[in-house]
């Protein structure tokens, strides 16, 4: 959800309409006068995203309308966004993440891994990193997964152990808070329909590169990677912040109880995993049954509502499905529209210009590190893979990288780079704002977890990826 218009709006606005209007009205070699204004909209719409004047459905609706009332393009293409079938999966996902809410199905999943997994203060965190990734392909906000579902529980079973922000923080608490959100932006790297603007990177990848990025290849280059990744960062993260209790028993016994709470599991229950374990086949399938997976998914979205585990009120109330609509189709279209009119070619070409004679197997790694690291600039990551992504990959393929590789490999890493700080997602300010860490713990820690996440996707990742195929 979007925060209200803050105090101190002027700067913000100042930062929106500074760089919009000087692309506006200044020329730019290699740019005509209509790629200029559809570059200048652009750039002000991402920056208002991210210094936030206004929710950003408004300055999504109102970047797409400048475009229509400029005449800088033509109505029916500034509404195109809104007949995307990327916009409508999208869309979807956050109804199904809607379905698992209400239900409670993802407590019911959460609390079963800890009492099945939860036998030391690693195993917890654990527990929690295996939820998050179970419940990533159909809940694909990490803000609603991590903030909505895993935090309150993670913060729930840290109080439990007597763990409370101050004295008491590094019992379990500091812990339980980092484990739990690196696992939630890693799983949503794990799945195409784990953050909300993994769709939106295979549609750039498919209009750039020319390579389709499937739900199933997704998942069968990240896998390895990914399964490492869980593997690792909370073994480090234990180091890091090591757990000064080693009582799990009080954690253990609230797990049981809120098991205990829900009760047995509920007819909704039931035929919201019947139909998810459906849709997820649907996905699987694809290639041989020829369905897009936005229909895949919106059929089982239909299934959700006749089976009555959603009620037509549930999804006129999910507002985070209707705001994802409003501001992605807009961001889509503007961002296809800078490809098709060559803009996101003549600045490639430009601003990657130093790149010309490097070997791709250099060039691609730098572009990915450097990539990573400009998401200190970003407080969210469609606003980052949206300003960013285009450019990085035509870049990516001027060097002469292998397209699908090229494509992936900036994919994951618009996840990975959730890691960085306390804003740089929407899940993060949630774990940091629970006050069990100060934030130069929070950036150091975050640093050193991105440096792992680099040796580990820059370094098994490629190695899983010839396997694979991709170079």
């Amino acid at each position: 959800m979007d925060p209200p218009p803050r105090a101190g709006a002027g700067w913000r606005w100042l930062a929106v309409l500074g760089p919009g209007l000087a692309l506006w009205l200044l020329p730019l070699p290699g740019l005509n006068e209509p790629q200029r204004h559809l570059l200048a909209v652009f750039v002000a719409t991402i920056v208002a995203l991210v210094a936030h004047p206004v929710p950003m459905g408004v300055s999504a609706i109102t970047g797409m309308t400048l475009l229509a009332v400029t005449r800088t393009l033509p109505p029916p293409r500034v509404l195109s966004g809104f007949s995307n079938l990327t916009v409508w999966l999208v869309f979807s996902a956050f109804l199904f993440a809607r379905a698992v809410t209400v239900t409670r199905l993802g407590q019911r999943i959460a609390y079963l891994f800890i009492r099945r997994f939860g036998r030391s203060t690693l195993g917890l965190g654990y527990s929690l990193a295996g939820a998050d990734v179970a419940l990533a392909p159909f809940v694909p906000s990490d803000t609603a997964r991590g903030g909505g579902i895993m935090y309150p529980i993670a913060r729930s079973v840290a109080e439990a152990s007597g763990s409370s922000p101050g004295p008491t923080a590094a019992h379990l608490g500091s812990f339980l808070m980092l484990v739990s959100f690196h696992a939630t932006y890693t799983a949503s790297g794990i799945f195409l329909t784990g953050m909300a603007a993994n769709p939106l990177i295979a549609e750039f990848a498919l209009k750039i590169g020319g390579v389709e990025l499937t739900w199933v290849r997704w998942l069968a280059g990240s896998i390895v990677p990914g399964l490492v990744t869980l593997t690792l960062v909370p073994l480090l993260l234990h180091r890091l912040v090591r757990p000064t209790t080693t009582d799990i028993a009080p954690a253990r016994a609230h797990a049981r109880e809120a098991l205990a709470a829900l009760g047995p599991m509920k007819q909704a229950e039931a035929r919201l995993v019947v139909v998810m374990l459906g849709v997820m086949a649907g996905w699987v399938s694809s290639p041989w049954h020829g369905t897009p997976n936005t229909f895949v998914a919106l059929a089982g979205v239909a299934a959700l509502l006749l089976a009555g585990v959603l009620t037509w009120d549930d999804l006129l109330a999910e507002r985070r499905a209707w705001d994802a609509l409003i501001w992605f189709a807009p961001l889509l279209m503007m961002a296809d529209a800078l490809q098709e009119t060559g803009v996101i070619g003549v600045l490639s070409g430009s601003l990657f210009a130093g790149l010309t004679g490097w070997p791709w197997l250099a060039a691609l790694p730098g572009l990915a590190v450097a990539y990573l690291y400009l998401h200190y600039g970003f407080a969210s990551m469609t606003a980052h893979v949206t300003a960013l992504y285009p450019g990085f990959l035509a870049a990516a393929l001027a060097a002469g990288a292998p397209p699908l590789l090229a494509a992936f490999l900036l994919a994951y890493h618009s996840n990975l780079d959730a890691s960085l700080t306390h804003y740089g997602t929407g899940s993060a300010p949630i774990f940091f704002g629970a006050g069990y860490l100060s934030q130069g713990t929070w950036w150091r820690i975050g640093f050193l977890v991105s440096l792992v996440n680099l040796v580990i996707w820059l370094g098994l990742g490629m190695l899983w990826w010839k396997v694979l195929g991709w170079w």
